[in-house]
């Protein structure tokens, strides 16, 4: 099982978005049958057994093994990843483009800037795992408080010009064999936690600076 699918396809996206299908999707982190699923989800196994057949269908979920019980076949099925990502890619002609109005101080950018980000990391992904390989990247989560907007601004000059300095210094367009990253800092405030669920205090916050490899090398043997 992995650890994270990306869901690509438009037709397995609408499957996994299915109420009762995402139900057992998070039912079979532990492996079952349409029968066993029915007892855990309170649901008829007719129907879990429907739900099953379309999820299989679109590689959601996998037979793990065949039991037999006396003139029966018992068949038991297992998620293929323990979370799910539904990359832009599922809606193509809709996705954000982050090249229509690139604006460092636009949430929107930043928006489309992230989900350009699921797309080429899923792309990576998923070639990687076809390849049986690992895809090469490097990802920072911090918080920041600040104490007035005119520091935040300070702080995202001053990051702009460090990141901009690391990237001409080591960025060498004509490398021999040299692969391309991309590196993208973010900055947005942490969302007040909604009324009546866990969560911590919001504040200002530093999020997914990182770097990847574009999605031309998915599947590429992983190296320095």
């Amino acid at each position: 099982m992995l650890d994270v699918a990306v869901i690509e396809e438009p037709a397995a996206a609408e499957a996994s978005l299915d109420p009762i299908r995402s139900r057992i999707l998070a039912a079979l982190a532990e492996p079952g049958s349409a029968a066993m699923l029915a007892v855990r989800l309170g649901l008829p196994r007719q129907k879990v057994n429907y739900h099953l057949k379309e999820l299989e269908r679109h590689g959601l979920v996998e037979l793990a093994e065949e039991r037999r019980k006396g003139n029966v076949t018992e068949r038991i099925y297992g998620a293929t990843a323990a979370s799910y990502v539904i990359s832009p890619s599922a809606l193509a002609a809709v996705s954000p483009d982050p090249s229509r109005s690139p604006d460092q101080l636009s949430a929107r950018w930043l928006l489309a800037l992230g989900a350009r980000l699921v797309q080429e990391v899923g792309t990576l992904l998923t070639g990687a795992a076809r390849a049986k390989r690992r895809v090469a990247s490097f990802g920072i989560d911090a918080e920041v408080r600040f104490a007035s907007a005119a520091d935040r601004m300070a702080f995202a000059d001053e990051l702009a010009q460090v990141v901009g300095a690391l990237v001409g210094r080591y960025h060498d367009e004509s490398a021999p064999g040299g692969r391309t990253h991309r590196v993208i800092v973010g900055l947005h405030q942490v969302p007040a936690p909604q009324s009546g669920a866990p969560g911590s205090t919001a504040g200002p916050r530093q999020e997914a600076a990182g770097t990847h490899e574009t999605e031309s090398e998915a599947g590429q043997e992983d190296r320095p």
